[in-house]
C-alpha cells in the first residue's frame, strides 16, 4: 500500500490539495470555454479550440511537475492576460438579424480571425499550463493510482461546481472568484502578491461586464438586451447572444408588417383549424402571440434558452405566455417531439438557430437534431391529418433552401410550398400539409425538384450526420488548416516547454489510449443529445457520467485484480455491441427504457477503457509524464473529431477500436521489451 504524506501544503493536506487543484483545472477550463466564447465569436465556429489548448497546457504542465521553479503560482497572472486581450479585442457581429447564419459572410469587429485565435490558443496554453503544474505537483506525493483517483474526484467536484453555476446564470465575476479562493486555499500565505492582484482585477474586469446594462447570463450564452423605440414599429428590444444579434422582442402584428414571413404559414394552412400549435423556437413568444391572434385553441412553446423565454415573459407586448392557452417546456425541440404523443394542426420551427456554428463545424449546434430526416419523420408523425408543418429563417444560400424543401419532399412525399423574400438575404418560409391539399401555396409558390436537379440539391442530413449546413461530405480547409497549426504549436511547446519527448517515450500506449477515449466521450455526447436533447443539462450529465465511470474503473483496479485479456476482451465487445446497436432503434423506446439501454450501451466501453487504462497506468514509474502522456493523445482526439464530418459520428466508434488496437499491439511491445532489459 502506498503511503499518503499528510503534510500540509498552503492550507490543505496533500490529498485535499490533488482534489481542490484537479477541480478547479476543470472548473476554470470549462468556464473558459462559456466566456471566451461569449466575448470573442470566432470561438463559437471553433469551439474545441480552447479544450484543445487546454489539454496541450495541462500535459505541459504535468511534464514540468518535477521542477524546482512552481509556475502554478502564478496562474492567475496568465489568466488576466487572457481575460484582458478578449477585454479590449472583443469580437461580435453588428448588423441586422439576417447577418446572422454564416460567419463568412458577416464582418466581425476585434482582430482578425487569424491574428485573435492562435493568440487565444496560445495564451489558454499557458494558463492551463500553470493550473496543470499545480495539479502534477500534487501527484508526486501519490502512487500513480492513487493520484488518479483523487484527481478523477477532484474533476468530478470541478463539473459539479460549474453546472451549479450555469445552472444558477451566474454573472461572470463568479468563477474568477472560486479561482481566488481555491488558489488561496492551494497556496496560503505564499501565494505571490501579484497573484493575487492579477486575480483581484479579474474580477473587477469582469463585475464590471456584470454591471454593463442589459447584461445577463443564460445556461448557453451572455444575453444583451437593449431597449428602443422605433416611430413606425413601436417600442422593441433587441437582444444579442454571445456577441450576435439574436432576435427583436415587438408586438407581433407590428413584426408581421416589417418581416411578413411570421405571417406566412396561417396564410398557406387556410383551411386549417389550429386546434393544437407546436412552436419549436418559441424565443421570446412573438410566433405563440401570432398563433393565438390566428385563432389557436391551445400552443405548446417550446424553447431551449430559459433566459431568453424569461425575457419574452418581462418584455412581450403582447405577454403570450401568461395565456392560459400556452403551456412552455424548455427544452429541446427535438427531445420534445421523441416525448409527446401529441397531435398537432400547425407545427412550427420558428428560426431555430443557435447562431453558434459556421458551415462546416464538427461540434454540435444546438438544432443539428432538428433539421435532419428523421426529425422531419418526426414531426410528419406528430402532425394531425389536416396538419401542416412549416419552418423559416435567413438561409442565405439557394442549395440551403434546397436541402430543406427536398427533405421535405422526401418525408411528405409532395413538394413544400416555398416564400422567398429575397430583398431580405434569402429568407424564406417552406409550407408542407400532411396530405397534398392541406396547404395552399402562392401562384408558383410550390417547390420543384427538377428545377434544381441540374445544379444539384444536397441530400437530407440525417442523425448520424447532422451537420446542415456542410455542403459536402468533406472537411473544410479552413479546419484542416488550423488543426495542422495546433499541431504544429503543440509539438513546438511540448519541447520547448516540457523538455526531451523520451520521457513519454515509455508510454505510447497510454498516448493512444488517450487519443480513442476522446472518441468515446464525443460518440457519448453526441448519442446522449440525440437521444434526450442538447440542453446544457444533458451535457453536464453526460460528463458527469464520464468521469465517474472513470472512477468506478480505478476502484475496481484498486480493490480487484482483473485480466487484463479479459478487460481488453470486454473492451472490444463493448464497442462492437454500441456499434451494433442503432440509435433509431433507442429512440422507439420509452424514455426510462431509453435511458438505461443508452447508459449501458454509452459508459460501458467507458469503463472497460478504464479498466485498461488503469491497470497500465499504475505500473508507471514516472505517473506524470504518463499523464501527460495520456494528455497529448487526449487532444490529438480531439483533432480526430473532425472525421465525423466524413464518417458520421457511429464511425467513430470503429475508429476508436482501431486506436485501442494500435494501443494493445504497443503495450505488449513495450511489456517485451521491459522484460528483455538486463536487471541491476
Amino acid at each position: 500500500m502506498s503511503v499518503v504524506h499528510e503534510a500540509p501544503v498552503g492550507l490543505l493536506t496533500a490529498r485535499w490539495r490533488l482534489v481542490v487543484a484537479s477541480g478547479l483545472m476543470l472548473f476554470v477550463q470549462l468556464a473558459l470555454i462559456r466566456w471566451t466564447g461569449a466575448n470573442l465569436v470566432h470561438l463559437s465556429y471553433f469551439s474545441n479550440l480552447i479544450l484543445l489548448a487546454s489539454f496541450l497546457g495541462i500535459g505541459l504542465g504535468f511534464l514540468r511537475a518535477k521542477r524546482s521553479f512552481d509556475f502554478g503560482r502564478y496562474a492567475p497572472i496568465a489568466v488576466l492576460v487572457l481575460i484582458g486581450f478578449i477585454t479590449l479585442f472583443p469580437a461580435r457581429i453588428e448588423g441586422s438579424s439576417s447577418d446572422l447564419i454564416f460567419f463568412t459572410e458577416v464582418r466581425p469587429t476585434g482582430l482578425p480571425t487569424w491574428v485573435s485565435l492562435p493568440l487565444v490558443f496560445l495564451v489558454v496554453a499557458l494558463a492551463m499550463t500553470s493550473l496543470g503544474e499545480i495539479t502534477g505537483r500534487a501527484f508526486l506525493s501519490f502512487s500513480a493510482l492513487d493520484a488518479y483517483r483523487w484527481d478523477i474526484i477532484g474533476s468530478i467536484s470541478g463539473t459539479v461546481c460549474f453546472t451549479i453555476v450555469a445552472f444558477l446564470r451566474s454573472p461572470s465575476w463568479v468563477w474568477p472568484s472560486i479561482l481566488l479562493v481555491a488558489m488561496v486555499l492551494l497556496y496560503g500565505r505564499t501565494l505571490p502578491l501579484l497573484s493575487l492582484l492579477a486575480s483581484a482585477a479579474i474580477i473587477v474586469l469582469l463585475v464590471l461586464e456584470s454591471v454593463t446594462p442589459g447584461v445577463s447570463w443564460s445556461p448557453y450564452y451572455k444575453v444583451t438586451t437593449q431597449d428602443y423605440v422605433d416611430p413606425d414599429a413601436g417600442p422593441f428590444t433587441t437582444i444579442q447572444v454571445n456577441g450576435i444579434p439574436h432576435q427583436n422582442v415587438l408586438d407581433a402584428e407590428s413584426r408581421v408588417k416589417v418581416e411578413p414571413m411570421y405571417g406566412r404559414p396561417y396564410e398557406r394552412a387556410v383551411d386549417n383549424p389550429l386546434g393544437k400549435v407546436l412552436v419549436i423556437g418559441a424565443g421570446t413568444g412573438t410566433d405563440v402571440a401570432l398563433a393565438l391572434s390566428r385563432g389557436a385553441q391551445h400552443v405548446d412553446a417550446v424553447e431551449i434558452d430559459p433566459r431568453i423565454q424569461q425575457i419574452g415573459v418581462e418584455k412581450n407586448p403582447n405577454q403570450p405566455y401568461s395565456d392560459p392557452r400556452v403551456s412552455v417546456y424548455i427544452d429541446d425541440g427535438r427531445a420534445f417531439l421523441s416525448r409527446t404523443d401529441e397531435k398537432y394542426d400547425l407545427i412550427l420551427f420558428a428560426l431555430p438557430d443557435s447562431l453558434t456554428l459556421v458551415s462546416g463545424a464538427s461540434q454540435l449546434r444546438l438544432e443539428s437534431y432538428l433539421f435532419t430526416e428523421e426529425s422531419i419523420q418526426e414531426a410528419y408523425d406528430h402532425l394531425s391529418e389536416d396538419g401542416v408543418f412549416a419552418m423559416y429563417n435567413y438561409y442565405r444560400e439557394d442549395w440551403l433552401i434546397n436541402r430543406l424543401a427536398g427533405t421535405l419532399d422526401q418525408v411528405f412525399g409532395h413538394p413544400p410550398c416555398i416564400d422567398r423574400f429575397t430583398a431580405v438575404q434569402s429568407l424564406a418560409v417552406l409550407a408542407i400539409g400532411k396530405n397534398a391539399d392541406n396547404a395552399v401555396c402562392a401562384e408558383n409558390g410550390t417547390w420543384v425538384r427538377g428545377n434544381f436537379e441540374a445544379v444539384g440539391i444536397p441530400e437530407p442530413s440525417v442523425d448520424d450526420h447532422p451537420f446542415l449546413y456542410l455542403r459536402e461530405v468533406s472537411i473544410p480547409g479552413i479546419y484542416l488548416l488550423l488543426i495542422g497549426l495546433i499541431l504544429g504549436v503543440s509539438l513546438i511547446a511540448i519541447r520547448v516547454v516540457g523538455g526531451p519527448l523520451r520521457q513519454m517515450r515509455g508510454y505510447a500506449d497510454l498516448f493512444l489510449m488517450g487519443m480513442a477515449f476522446l472518441l468515446l466521450e464525443t460518440r457519448s455526447i453526441t448519442t446522449f443529445a440525440l437521444l434526450f436533447g442538447t440542453t446544457w443539462l444533458v451535457n453536464a450529465l453526460v460528463f458527469t457520467g464520464v468521469l465517474f465511470a472513470v472512477l468506478c474503473a480505478i476502484e475496481v483496479t484498486r480493490r480487484f485484480v482483473v485480466p487484463r485479456a479479459a478487460v481488453i476482451t470486454a473492451l472490444f465487445t463493448s464497442l462492437a455491441v454500441a456499434w451494433l446497436v442503432p440509435n433509431s432503434w433507442l429512440l422507439t423506446l420509452p424514455v426510462p427504457a431509453r435511458l438505461i439501454v443508452a447508459v449501458i450501451l454509452a459508459f460501458t466501453p467507458i469503463f472497460c477503457a478504464n479498466l485498461y487504462f488503469t491497470s497500465r497506468f499504475k505500473e508507471a514509474a514516472n505517473p506524470t509524464a504518463a499523464f501527460a502522456a495520456n494528455l497529448f493523445g487526449a487532444m490529438i482526439g480531439g483533432c480526430l473529431e473532425y472525421l465525423s464530418l466524413l464518417t458520421g459520428y457511429r464511425f467513430l466508434l470503429v475508429v476508436a477500436a482501431i486506436i485501442y488496437l494500435a494501443a494493445v499491439l504497443v503495450s505488449r511491445r513495450l511489456t517485451r521489451v521491459g522484460a528483455a532489459q538486463p536487471t541491476a
